[in-house]
């Protein structure tokens, strides 16, 4: 497995090194590998959230943790981590608790097995279907759309990448959250540009995905927009 995350060592790795031996014949056979890691990673994190979401402790768990924090002055001092929210999170939170209960914060959220397992589940689903190089999301748009469609794409991805991971750059030397941006941005978009490529290599066969397959793909972009946060991770003193 390689690499760890980057201060989250508990959390285990964003993937691993896979030697093929032999090469891959087509682009179907590309996009079956690229698409079924990230579909079954989206599905487990959703139960696991939903499980999360539905079996929430009641709010005498968070005072025995910080038995103060309905202070007015809990959380004034010291630096503070905050998860960044993703769309399907915000559905499932909606979706799944009520008024009544305490549902924690994202700045919370470590505290609850559960929902920090299920984010973190997302998080790692949403960085490898970046669509660029060799990830799993380059494999679906190079196996759909083609050499040059997906060039294009995962330029524009490289791009996106660098400007969040720029964003987040400035905020933490300005100590404010602008909204957007983490500067880990910066670090993922490094390992890809130099190490994953930006180019996806070719295939001996390249033809034209049956709708299943393509339906497949377009389900990958949707988790993609679901889990993706452009602010994973918020730090602030």
């Amino acid at each position: 497995p390689f690499p760890p995350l980057p201060g989250f060592f508990n959390f285990g790795t964003m993937g691993a090194v896979i030697k093929t031996k032999s090469v891959i014949p087509n682009n179907k056979a590309m996009f079956d590998i690229g698409v079924a890691g990230p579909i079954a990673g989206f599905v487990a994190s959703t139960v696991v959230l939903i499980y999360g979401f539905t079996h929430l402790p009641s709010v005498d768990y968070i005072l025995q943790i910080h038995p103060d924090y309905f202070s007015p002055e809990y959380g004034k001092d010291g630096i503070h981590l905050e998860f960044g929210s993703t769309f399907l999170f915000e559905i499932l939170r909606s979706l799944f608790t009520n008024s009544k209960e305490f549902v924690p914060p994202m700045s919370e959220i470590y505290h609850y097995p559960y929902l920090c397992v299920g984010w973190f589940g997302l998080f790692i689903t949403a960085m490898n279907l970046v669509p660029v190089g060799q990830l799993d999301g380059g494999h679906i748009i190079f196996s759909m759309f083609g050499p040059k469609i997906h060039e294009a794409i995962a330029s524009i991805s490289m791009l996106g990448l660098i400007f969040l991971g720029m964003s987040g750059l400035l905020g933490s030397l300005l100590n404010y959250d602008l909204g957007f941006g983490w500067t880990g941005w910066l670090l993922w978009g490094f390992i890809l540009y130099f190490f994953i490529k930006v180019k996806h290599p070719p295939v001996p066969y390249f033809e034209k995905l049956n709708p299943t397959r393509m339906i497949l793909g377009y389900f990958a972009i949707i988790i993609l927009v679901l889990s993706f946060s452009p602010s994973p991770f918020i730090i602030t003193m």
